[in-house]
């Protein structure tokens, strides 16, 4: 299997060297994971500008499971922290997403499509041994259908999956986010229609994320 390839962003806005070593050590080691990590093909991921106002530091991925020129998801995650802890999440980490797809018409009128695609989230965070808590979220379906001059275009449904989670602190104070992003990966092929991978299946390459765009802090 071998590893997504990494984009550059365009307009990324970069740290120097001092405001870099200003962030937290274990925040600025979280961030070298996601840099890291092993993923399946067909994916391709990017930095993307973080918000500002969730937390003191934060980083932010953009990715999309994609197949030729199409697109069949794509989503965001977004790696938050605060070294003095916050008492929703239990601990200083959070991760935070965003998953999106179009539904085929068969997938779109199970009604427990709802619970699967949550189980989607934790089943591939457990499958890889990660301790998590206070996992929150909710899964939307949205349905469109068109009339008049574009009644020739069928049913369209579209699945939104917002959740948040937070990633157990290992040595030093540092989740697996690696481990974490290849789990949110395998979430986004799942709902591309993908067949799952297994955390123990063959990676024949890592993808270097650019590092055009630091970490985000005040």
């Amino acid at each position: 299997m071998a590893a997504a390839q990494g984009r550059f962003s365009d307009g990324a806005d970069g740290m120097d060297s001092a405001e870099e070593s200003s962030v937290p050590l274990p925040f600025r080691r979280a961030v070298d994971g996601l840099r890291t990590a092993r993923l399946r093909p067909g994916i391709e991921i990017d930095p993307t500008k973080p918000p500002r106002r969730l937390a003191p530091y934060a980083y932010a991925l953009e990715a999309a499971v994609v197949d030729g020129e199409e697109d069949l998801a794509d989503g965001r995650l977004i790696l938050l922290h605060d070294p003095a802890g916050h008492d929703a999440w239990h601990g200083t980490f959070r991760l935070v997403t965003l998953v999106r797809a179009e539904l085929e018409p068969e997938m779109a009128v199970d009604p427990l499509l709802p619970e699967v695609c949550w189980s989607w989230l934790t089943g591939a965070l457990e499958a890889r041994g990660l301790a998590y808590g206070e996992a929150s979220g909710t899964v939307t379906m949205a349905s469109s259908h068109y009339f008049g001059g574009l009644a020739e275009r069928r049913p369209a449904t579209q699945i939104e999956i917002r959740a948040s989670w937070t990633p157990r602190e290992g040595v030093g104070g540092v989740p697996d986010t690696s481990a974490h992003l290849a789990a949110w990966c395998e979430l986004l092929c799942q709902i591309s229609g993908l067949p799952p991978v297994g955390p123990t299946d063959s990676v024949t390459g890592v993808v270097s994320l650019p590092q055009r765009r630091g970490p985000h802090h005040p």
